[in-house]
């Protein structure tokens, strides 16, 4: 589909080609990847406190990689959120600014959950925590506080599915972006909302095929990096 042309109003300031490539590299330089699926399972073994403790006792300088991580990840998801809504502003203004405030949304839960995680650096690198709580309690503290950051990010991203199915519906509308990118988003973020409510509504079903709709935001970052710069602007 030939791209038509369509321009932001003057005083936005950023082209859509722009504002393409400024989600597509957000997207790119994102390390939560690395942090989720490389750093945090090394360190966190679920139901086995001994060994987690003994883990970030080891290793804290990974757990502070791990918060660092995390916080670019926020950090960039608040300009995905601004750069999307310029995309797509054109479409439908006061829809695309309402899937912005569903990502600000989430990012602003997620980021208070991940307080949880900064204070168990603390308490990890603080000796007089382990003398004051005992050692038992003190590893109970810091179960709760790693289970209470899981949690409040997997119910933020609640919020982050609708902003996707929020984004592939003005995508589909759109007529300058493929069509087909927005119903990949659509099916992506209802893997979100379906994996993120498992634990409340249906925590026995196994919920692991999911995980392959979540391919969908790199299929669209490949789209904003190689083809987002070309779109179409008025002279």
């Amino acid at each position: 589909m030939r791209a038509s042309p369509v321009r932001l109003g003057a005083n936005e300031g950023v082209t859509l080609g722009q504002a393409a490539l400024i989600v597509g590299l957000a997207y790119l330089f994102n390390p939560v990847s690395y942090a989720e699926f490389q750093l945090y399972p090394k360190l966190v073994i679920p139901g086995h406190i001994p060994v987690t403790l003994a883990n970030l006792s080891a290793h804290h300088g990974q757990l502070l990689a791990v918060l660092v991580c995390f916080t670019i990840n926020f950090i960039e998801d608040i300009i995905i959120a601004w750069g999307l809504y310029l995309l797509l502003a054109p479409v439908n203004r006061a829809l695309s600014l309402l899937a912005a405030l569903f990502q600000l949304i989430y990012t602003a839960i997620a980021l208070a959950g991940l307080l949880n995680v900064a204070t168990v650096y603390r308490m990890i690198t603080t000796p007089e925590y382990v003398a004051s709580f005992g050692p038992g309690p003190f590893g109970a503290q810091v179960n709760l506080l790693l289970h209470t950051f899981r949690s409040d990010y997997s119910f933020g991203l609640i919020l982050f599915g609708i902003h996707l199915v929020l984004v592939g519906f003005l995508i589909v509308r759109s007529g300058y972006i493929p069509w087909w990118l927005g119903v990949i988003l659509i099916v992506n973020g209802l893997g979100w909302v379906s994996d993120s409510v498992q634990p409340y509504l249906y925590p026995d079903a196994n919920t692991g095929f999911v995980f392959v709709t979540f391919f969908g935001e790199l299929i669209f970052m490949l789209w904003l990096l190689i083809r987002g710069w070309s779109i179409s602007e008025a002279p």
